[in-house]
């Protein structure tokens, strides 16, 4: 429908040029004669709230539907985490000493997009927060094999411009945590973890819970640094409690190397007993 011998009423677009040319009056001035589509106090009212909510769901897919992207890997983690050679701009030695997995997501997002491009399908499009850290270390690795990757920031307090990596066509930047979080993992064919805060925490939790579920199917799960995730968080301890099962310390996987993490994919169906990598537990 988008070929204009086909177009039977007139564009939005020339309604919406045709309005500016209109006759200065106390009438055209007036808020109420705006076209509707085309005035942001409108669309910004209280009321107007699940029209704004659809508008966020529609644009990314729709957009990330036109540039053929069929499936994604997801990379959660922390902004705060500097590259290896910035190590020494970290606000504590904790955060130095995990600047290397910078490297790691950064070699994690090359190799998986390295085989994506080889496939020529739009399968495994890295997808990141679109924030400096972890993320920007996702979408460097996809630039650095010369493939594009996906970036979805939200407008904060504290705005951030998204990292340079990100492809400029799949840059996206939402209001609503809820939709954006939807937008992860719509796509998602796996998702990988990486050290973070409570941001990560948060993806964390949300997308296992709703595997566990039964909401989400099943993808590859991993946990990128045992030593961290042990540290932060007594796996054993909830099943132990019973809050979760023993079953459910079998959704994750550990791995601390980007070869590992694809090794774990690669085999992520085949039966339990003959997968590399350790369960959860």
């Amino acid at each position: 429908m988008n070929d204009e011998r086909q177009r039977v009423f007139r564009d939005a677009h020339q309604d919406i040029e045709t309005a500016r040319g209109i006759p200065d009056t106390p009438q055209t001035r007036s808020p109420s004669y705006r076209l509707a589509f085309s005035d942001a106090d409108f669309l910004c009212r209280d009321e107007l709230r699940p029209v704004r909510l659809q508008l966020e769901l529609l644009k990314p897919e729709m957009l990330m539907t036109e540039a053929g992207i069929t499936s994604t890997v997801v990379l959660f983690g922390g902004a705060r985490i500097p590259e290896p050679a910035k190590r020494d701009t970290a606000r504590t030695e904790t955060l130095a000493d995990l600047s290397h997995f910078y490297d790691v997501a950064r070699d994690f997002a090359r190799i998986l997009t390295e085989r994506s491009l080889a496939e020529g399908k739009g399968e495994n499009v890295i997808v990141t927060g679109g924030g400096p850290g972890v993320m920007e270390a996702g979408n460097r690795g996809a630039a650095d094999a010369g493939g594009q990757s996906i970036g979805l920031n939200i407008v904060l307090p504290h705005e951030q411009a998204p990292n340079p990596y990100v492809t400029p066509e799949l840059a996206f930047n939402f209001h609503y945590f809820a939709i954006r979080k939807m937008h992860f993992l719509m796509r998602a064919a796996a998702i990988a973890v990486f050290p973070g805060g409570f941001g990560t925490l948060d993806e964390l939790f949300e997308s296992l819970t709703l595997i566990q579920t039964g909401r989400m199917r099943r993808v590859p799960f991993l946990l990128f640094g045992r030593d961290f995730w042990e540290r932060i968080i007594d796996w054993s301890a909830l099943a132990d409690a019973g809050t979760i099962s023993d079953d459910d310390l079998d959704l994750f996987r550990f791995v601390d190397t980007a070869e590992e993490a694809i090794a774990i994919m690669d085999d992520w169906h085949l039966p339990r007993t003959k997968r590399d990598g350790v369960p959860g537990r």
